[in-house]
């Protein structure tokens, strides 16, 4: 599964990085977050663009996973 490593990144790159993947149409891929700012504009995000995505948190990390 690809990875977009976007920690550390502020908005709007995570969210950049996240529609870059989408484009490329390799599914499922995760895109690690460190704030909790970033995550919710990926769900937004992916949300408009009616995605089925899954959030796993560990610690202050965040993988949101684009499975369609």
């Amino acid at each position: 599964m690809k990875k977009v490593d976007a920690r550390g990144l502020s908005c709007p790159e995570p969210v950049l990085l996240a529609k870059a993947a989408m484009d490329a149409g390799e599914y499922p891929f995760a895109v690690l977050v460190d704030d909790t700012t970033p995550l919710e504009n990926i769900k937004r995000f992916a949300n408009q663009n009616n995605k089925t995505i899954e959030v796993d948190e560990a610690g202050n990390e965040y993988t949101i996973t684009f499975v369609k």
